[in-house]
């Protein structure tokens, strides 16, 4: 006699689901292709633009270095370095250079400080402070040809910078500021300063959202004052902020133009004039194209020189920190 066999339904459970498939885990190396296409998928785009709209220029302006062309003609009158011994032999190009350098530093000395100051002082609770914070963002969000405008029609003789300092008391500080030789560099500094000290401090205020509070309530409760905690804390940890800000500066200097271009043109005599208002005057103005090109590849070569030697000596220790961020980040993931 046979056993009838106990099955689910006869024992009132729920028939066993069947077991689901091993997921099959895919295999390192091929994760590691995928994520070399995907990287490519997104580069590839931005590698095109790069070639296209940077390197083929490049390349065209060495190209047409070696002519003598006057930007109409036929080039047919190939001088070889002939435009490179005038560039670097002319002193109003090296009068150019060093404007741009005593920009550079000077940018530097000035919207450091100025910029960092008011970035702290905003990022503490005060009243109003989101109104501050747009209203000294304006002057960079400004077109430059009409932040350059106005400022030109501020400081011609007479003109409000003239008729404000008369009012106060101090018509004795009254200058051709556009005019002297002597003071025309510093005038241009001052409208820079006004015009781009609001990138620093936007990019400071967002480094210091980075700064974790609990050392500032830590410091708090060791006794130290709010400029201790700045100098100790604060400013340290908005190290990288700060060293990027600084190469930026340094490069927009190195490529500044419009606001010069509209002010001054240059002038007067040239006391004014940078790498690329002197370009310009060359290429467009004297229709010396092949020339103007030398003056180009010279202006790249400087700011490509003082770039890689910036990224080398000064950003190379937070270059070196993010990649071992991101390797010790895909470790981790692998690990999982």
């Amino acid at each position: 006699m046979s056993t009838p066999s106990l099955t689910s339904e006869a024992a009132g459970r729920a028939p066993a689901r069947p077991a689901a498939p091993a997921r099959r885990r895919r295999s390192p190396l091929s994760n590691d292709w995928q994520r070399r296409a995907e990287v490519a998928l997104l580069v590839l785009p931005a590698l095109a633009l790069f070639l296209l709209f940077v390197v083929l220029p490049m390349v065209q302006a060495a190209y047409y270095s070696i002519y003598n062309w006057n930007g109409l003609e036929a080039r047919d009158q190939i001088i070889g370095l002939g435009n490179y011994e005038q560039v670097l032999g002319d002193p109003e190009f090296r009068r150019a250079v060093w404007h741009n350098l005593v920009i550079v530093v000077l940018s530097i000395v000035v919207q450091l400080p100025l910029g960092l100051g008011i970035a702290l002082l905003l990022n503490r609770e005060i009243r109003g402070r989101g109104l501050l914070r747009t209203v000294v963002f304006v002057p960079y969000v400004l077109a430059e040809v009409v932040a350059g405008v106005i400022w030109l029609l501020m400081l011609q003789p007479n003109g409000f910078v003239d008729e404000t300092l008369r009012l106060v008391g101090l018509d004795g500080l009254r200058q051709l500021w556009l005019g002297d030789t002597d003071v025309v560099l510093f005038t241009l500094l001052v409208v820079l300063t006004w015009k781009y000290v609001g990138f620093a401090i936007i990019l400071f205020l967002a480094g210091l959202q980075g700064v974790p509070q609990d050392l500032h309530e830590a410091a708090a409760l060791d006794g130290a004052s709010w400029w201790q905690t700045q100098r100790s804390i604060t400013i340290p940890l908005l190290g990288p902020t700060i060293r990027i800000w600084v190469f930026l500066s340094m490069i927009g200097s190195l490529q500044l133009f419009d606001m010069v271009w509209i002010m001054t043109g240059g002038g007067p005599a040239g006391a004014s004039s940078t790498m690329a208002t002197y370009l310009v005057s060359q290429g467009f103005e004297r229709f010396r194209f092949g020339y103007g090109s030398a003056v180009a590849v010279c202006l790249f070569a400087i700011s490509f020189l003082l770039a890689i030697t910036y990224q080398q000596l000064v950003l190379r220790r937070d270059n070196a920190d993010s990649s071992s961020r991101a390797g010790a980040g895909r470790s981790r993931r692998r690990g999982r």
